[in-house]
C-alpha cells in the first residue's frame, strides 16, 4: 500500500471538541479551525438541516471556516452555533469588519430526536462547550459529541434499528494528509467497504438477525419515514486546492457513503459532506479525491463499530422517549 494510517490530530489546521448528554442522548461535535482554509459541500440527501451550507458552494465568494459544528436536535440542533459564536467571538476568530469579527460556523444535525430525551435538545452553551473542548483535540469514536444519538436501520422504526455513533480516521500518501470524521445516522444498512459484510442495521422483531433493508423497501406498502436520518461528515485535507476543487473533492467523497451504506442520499436522509482544505500541499485533486474515498469509508466503519450497544441498554434509551 502506498498510504498509512495516522491520527486524524496530525493534520495540522484544526483541533475536535465534543460535548454531550447522556440523558437526553444527543450532543456537538466541533471541528476548530486556528488557520485560513478553503472549504466545499456536497449534499446529497432530500432532508438536510443545516446552516451557511450557500457559502461553500462553487457560486459563493471564498470564506474561510471558523468552526464546523456536526451535532444532534434536528434543525433545533442548529441553536449550538450560537453558544459557538460566544467562544470565537470572545477569541477574536473570525471575519474581520475593522473592529467587529464574525465568526463562520456552517453546521449540519442529525435527527436524533427518538432515543433519550426529544426534550432536550442541543444549544448555545452545548456548542460552546464543545468549541472550549477542541483544546484537548483528543477526539472518541462512538457514542461521543454529535454521535451520541446516531442510530442506522430505521425503516421499522426505533425498536428494530442499531445504535451507530461518531467515527474517525485519517491517511497520508507522501506528504498529503487527508483525516475523516462522519456521524452515521442512516436510514438504511451499513456494510464493511473492503469485504462486502453488514455491519450494522435494521433487525428482526426479535432483534436475533439481520433483515435486508433493501428487500423490506420493495415488499413495504407504504413509504419510508422521512426527516429522521442523516449521515453527515468532513474530510479535512492538509492539500492545496480552490474552493471550486474542495466543491469537487466533496462530490467525489459522496462515493464513500454509496461503499458503505444502502440505500444512501435518500429523501429520507440529509446526507451532507463537507471538503476543508488547510494546507499548501501540492497533489492531483483525482488522487485526494480517491484517498477522502477511502479515509470516509474507513471512518463510517469506525463509527459503527465503535457504537456497539448491548440490546437492552439501547431498547431502554429508547423507551425514554415515550
Amino acid at each position: 500500500m502506498n498510504y498509512k494510517e495516522i491520527k486524524i490530530s496530525d493534520i495540522e489546521g484544526f483541533s475536535i471538541g465534543n460535548a454531550q448528554d447522556y440523558s437526553a442522548m444527543t450532543g456537538v461535535t466541533a471541528l476548530v479551525f486556528d488557520r485560513p482554509n478553503v472549504c466545499g459541500i456536497d449534499i446529497s440527501g432530500g432532508g438536510p438541516a443545516a446552516r451557511e451550507s450557500y457559502l461553500f458552494t462553487p457560486l459563493a465568494a471564498q470564506q474561510s471556516v471558523t468552526a464546523l459544528l456536526l451535532s444532534g436536535g434536528s434543525a433545533y440542533g442548529l441553536a449550538a452555533a450560537t453558544g459557538a459564536m460566544q467562544y470565537l467571538e470572545e477569541r477574536n476568530m473570525g471575519f474581520h469588519l475593522g473592529n467587529i469579527v464574525v465568526p463562520i460556523v456552517p453546521q449540519s444535525c442529525i435527527f436524533d430526536l427518538g432515543i433519550g430525551s426529544y426534550k432536550i435538545r442541543p444549544d448555545a452553551k452545548m456548542g460552546y462547550d464543545a468549541c472550549a473542548d477542541s483544546v484537548n483535540n483528543s477526539p472518541k469514536s462512538g457514542s461521543f459529541g454529535g454521535g451520541t444519538g446516531a442510530t442506522v436501520g430505521k425503516i421499522y422504526g426505533m425498536e428494530q434499528a442499531q445504535k451507530s455513533g461518531i467515527g474517525y480516521a485519517a491517511l497520508q500518501v507522501g506528504e498529503l494528509k487527508m483525516g475523516a470524521v462522519v456521524i452515521v445516522n442512516a436510514l438504511g444498512d451499513v456494510f464493511d467497504f473492503e469485504n462486502g459484510k453488514k455491519l450494522a442495521g435494521l433487525l428482526n422483531k426479535s432483534r436475533t438477525e439481520f433483515l435486508d433493508i433493501e428487500d423490506e423497501m420493495y415488499a413495504m406498502a407504504k413509504s419510508v419515514p422521512s426527516g429522521m436520518n442523516t449521515t453527515i461528515g468532513a474530510v479535512i485535507t492538509n492539500g492545496d486546492f480552490t474552493q471550486q476543487q474542495m466543491s469537487k473533492l466533496a462530490t467525489m467523497t459522496r462515493s464513500a457513503l454509496a461503499r458503505s451504506i444502502n440505500p444512501v442520499g435518500t429523501g429520507a436522509d440529509g446526507d451532507t459532506v463537507y471538503a476543508i482544505s488547510v494546507g499548501g500541499v501540492k497533489a492531483d485533486l483525482n488522487m485526494a479525491g480517491l484517498l477522502a474515498c477511502r479515509t470516509l469509508s474507513m471512518a463510517i466503519k469506525d463509527a459503527v463499530m465503535s457504537s456497539a450497544m448491548p440490546d437492552d441498554e439501547y431498547l431502554e434509551m429508547v423507551k425514554r422517549v415515550r
